[in-house]
């Protein structure tokens, strides 16, 4: 199967109105399913405004400015520890029951710290004591071979965080997996009514960047073409991303923000925006054609193409990664990272999709679809990322139920995947973005994608 260039009209695939929010119901079922994993008499979250997924995922509230604990405990005790600015930012969570502490270490430099200076105090007010044992959950964890095998893992955590719980407490384990497992995690699978709130922010963030790619011209600076992302208030998961280049200047640098540079024909583009819900991403070249480039990217759009064939309930992570890895080989290209991986309130959490996985595909898995190709020459740059939910029979039914007209935008997609690119994919693949493994190599013609023969 080789790929094919054609002028296609991406069609419209419905409005989309605000999703309902979380209920308080779901994120107190959470914050139980959670403690119950991890089998401690306490669980303690970390977040700052960098790792703030956990804490926003169990309770609708993410630090701004300052670091935030939650901590969940026997008989359904439900604690946030938040510092000066927070404390009162903290009523945004519906999280029912939820007690707010402060401990004025949590604050920046510089502010009143004499009303509730001590973090361990904050700990024991909310019931923690000497025989409790606690499960840290921190934004990431080692893995044994990571670390010295005589010694205990340490854990992703400010240091200041783990020694109050030492000291207060009196077993403490790294929890992190409770919620970052790549398969198991509380965070690796999500409901229907998350996906219905994820849906409307990924097809948002890809009509964001389809605005971009589809209106830039030569003579442009990266902040003008940037600008029209049409940016409307929402919270990002990631900086906005926009960059470009030419042979002179060496690879594109597509995690770089936009600057100042002037973009001109023949140059390599790349830019990406992603809010909490899903990323799109997309590179090519400030050209009409280009036969040579336009190669490349038809190999690469076969990865793609083989990932969407191969994906599905059941399958495994490293089954999945060998497939994409095999069918980029043949065009001579490799996935710079692994080919796919979990997604949410941030880029990426963890990854089922690693070589030799055998971590499963399982329904409710959000997934960011991100195969990034290498090599590419200096002055190229060439991406197509977006994010889509697994979903088995049963989900399905649940999300045509409640959320009928997400559902028809959802089938709408589909239809387009596979009756006008040509994709083959099994039913569980959700996707979610409003430009579905829609890929123009030339920017100046964004009106020819690929499409299989």
């Amino acid at each position: 199967m080789v790929p094919r260039l054609r002028e296609i009209a991406i069609p419209d695939f419905g409005p989309i109105a605000d999703p309902a929010p979380l209920s308080g119901t779901i994120y107190a079922a959470r914050c139980d399913a959670a403690l119950a994993a991890a089998g401690t008499d306490w669980l303690m979250v970390y977040a700052d405004r960098e790792h703030m997924a956990n804490v926003a995922f169990l309770s609708g509230f993410e630090p701004r400015f300052e670091e935030a604990l939650l901590l969940l405990g026997p008989g359904a005790t439900r604690v946030l520890v938040a510092g000066n600015e927070c404390f009162s930012y903290a009523r945004i969570s519906p999280l029912p029951d939820l007690h707010v502490l402060l401990a004025q270490s949590l604050s920046l430099l510089g502010q009143d710290r004499t009303r509730a200076p001590r973090l361990t105090d904050a700990l024991r007010e909310a019931g923690i004591g000497a025989g409790d044992s606690v499960g840290l959950v921190g934004w990431k964890y080692l893995e044994p071979a990571e670390w010295e095998a005589d010694e205990d893992l340490p854990m992703f955590l400010p240091a200041a965080f783990v020694a109050a719980a030492r000291r207060v407490a009196g077993r403490v384990v790294d929890a992190t997996h409770v919620m970052l497992h790549p398969e198991r995690g509380q965070r690796s699978i999500i409901d229907a009514h998350q996906i219905a709130i994820f849906e409307a922010a990924a097809a948002r963030s890809s009509e964001m960047v389809w605005s971009i790619l589809s209106q830039l011209r030569p003579g442009d600076t990266e902040r003008e073409a940037a600008a029209r992302m049409t940016y409307r208030g929402e919270p990002f998961a990631v900086h906005p991303m926009l960059a470009s280049g030419d042979a002179s200047g060496g690879p594109v640098i597509g995690l770089a923000s936009a600057g100042t540079r002037r973009i001109a024909e023949g140059d390599g583009v790349s830019t990406a925006v992603g809010l909490w819900g899903g990323l799109t991403a997309r590179a090519g070249l400030i050209v009409r054609e280009d036969a040579a480039f336009e190669q490349v990217a038809a190999n690469y759009f076969s990865g793609l193409l083989a990932w969407y064939a191969v994906a599905d309930v059941g399958v495994e992570g490293g089954v999945l990664d060998a497939h994409v890895r095999e069918a980029l080989a043949r065009g001579g290209l490799q996935s710079m990272l692994n080919p796919g991986h979990l997604t949410g309130h941030e880029e990426w959490s963890h990854s089922p999709v690693r070589p030799g996985s055998t971590d499963r595909l399982r329904s409710g898995m959000h997934m960011q679809v991100d195969v990034i190709p290498v090599p590419m020459p200096d002055g190229w740059a060439l991406n197509c990322e977006d994010c889509i939910v697994f979903a088995d029979e049963g989900l399905r039914a649940e999300l045509a139920r409640d959320h009928p007209a997400m559902w028809s935008r959802i089938e709408a997609r589909r239809r387009f995947m596979t009756d006008v690119i040509g994709a083959t994919m099994a039913p569980s693949i959700l996707p979610l973005s409003s430009t579905p493994l829609c890929l123009p190599p030339a920017w100046l013609r964004s009106d020819r994608i690929f499409c299989a023969a």
